[in-house]
């Protein structure tokens, strides 16, 4: 059946493929994917219609070039790729990369957001950059010293987060940023506390943000807005606010 049960249901293996950072399953559901969401978008623009079979229309080689196939592409390679960065898994990233490759080319749909994790960029300005970049490190494992680690860690989570929200896969990336959060701010706070400004006012803040048990987009939100002073971090108000609303519950 080719309806919104099936994009449910192909988008289910993917999303577990993502949180769970497995490269096959990935692999298995990518081309899936890319059918139904491809389909449902034609159909809602007016040129498709429901196949007598009901059977997702394959997409062939000029399909996976258009532009909407891409953008999908390109948000669960994004998606795949922040997740792995998290657990510093570059063998998963590199997997896909290799089995997508093989599959359909080296312009396979995604290829431009795993491009973003694997080159090294002095001059981000795209959010895009900033998120390969910081994912790319953590993928070679390249941290940077205890004084510097604290704010490297702080952009880290808030490029992260704001990529995710602008994803199909935004719970997906949330929930394993949230614990990537957790872990690496009660480091901070447990183990590097003397590389924080003003640590007399900020410490409790910090460790307050870290007594909720709730691993979401709240706790994520609440986190980066509680840290920012801490690493010298300025907030426009806007921002400040934004991140509030994003915190409550």
């Amino acid at each position: 059946m080719t309806d919104m049960a099936e994009l449910q249901k192909r988008k289910l293996p993917i999303n577990l493929a993502i949180v769970h950072v497995d490269p096959d399953a990935f692999l298995a559901s990518f081309m899936g994917w890319l059918e139904i969401t491809a389909f449902i978008t034609a159909q809602r623009a007016g040129t498709a219609q429901m196949p007598a079979d009901g059977v997702t229309p394959a997409l062939d080689a000029d399909d996976l070039k258009a532009a909407g196939v891409v953008a999908v592409g390109n948000d669960a390679l994004f998606a795949f790729c922040m997740t792995a960065a998290l657990k510093g898994d570059i063998a998963a990233v590199d997997r896909v990369e290799a089995g997508l490759t093989a599959a359909y080319g080296p312009d396979f749909p995604g290829a431009l957001a795993l491009g973003y994790f694997r080159a090294t960029n002095d001059n981000p300005i795209l959010l895009e950059d900033f998120v390969g970049q910081a994912g790319r490190k953590w993928l070679k494992g390249d941290r940077p010293p205890p004084p510097m680690r604290a704010k490297e860690d702080w952009n880290t989570g808030l490029r992260f987060f704001e990529k995710a929200r602008k994803s199909n896969f935004i719970q997906e990336v949330l929930y394993p940023l949230a614990r990537w959060t957790r872990e690496r701010w009660t480091v901070i706070v447990e183990k590097e506390p003397a590389f924080l400004h003003h640590i007399e006012d900020n410490l409790p803040i910090l460790r307050e943000a870290l007594e909720d048990t709730r691993n979401d987009q709240a706790f994520i939100a609440n986190l980066l807005l509680k840290a920012a002073p801490a690493v010298d971090m300025e907030l426009t108000d806007e921002y400040q606010g934004f991140l509030r609303s994003l915190a409550r519950r």
